[in-house]
């Protein structure tokens, strides 16, 4: 059984048991439990739902695992020619990680 909800306008495809990243939240503590309403879709292998724009009556509950863990660093690097100008800067976005603990509905 696996479902498609939507967190903050990011859809992820998750089922019992996953872990995953999503946008980081300054409000969450190691442990705490999330439980997301809008779930826009929900199938058990031979029939599905899908709603318009949520299916009513149906939640997913994750509990989080890590309240901020740092994504790969990306590097921006800027060049202009023939100016002797350059700028190299570095990025790591934060995340929250979840654990999908049940389907409900």
């Amino acid at each position: 059984m696996y479902a498609v909800l939507d967190d903050r306008n990011q859809q992820y495809r998750v089922k019992s048991g996953d872990r995953i990243q999503i946008h980081y939240r300054k409000d969450l503590a190691d442990g705490a439990t999330l439980t997301f309403d809008k779930v826009c879709a929900i199938s058990d292998g031979t029939k599905g739902r899908v709603g318009t724009p949520h299916v009513a009556g149906v939640s997913v509950t994750a509990k989080v695992v890590r309240a901020e863990v740092k994504g790969e660093k990306v590097i921006i690097g800027k060049f202009r020619r023939r100016k002797n100008s350059r700028r190299r800067t570095g990025f790591r976005a934060r995340y929250t990680e979840i654990q999908i603990e049940s389907i409900n509905g």
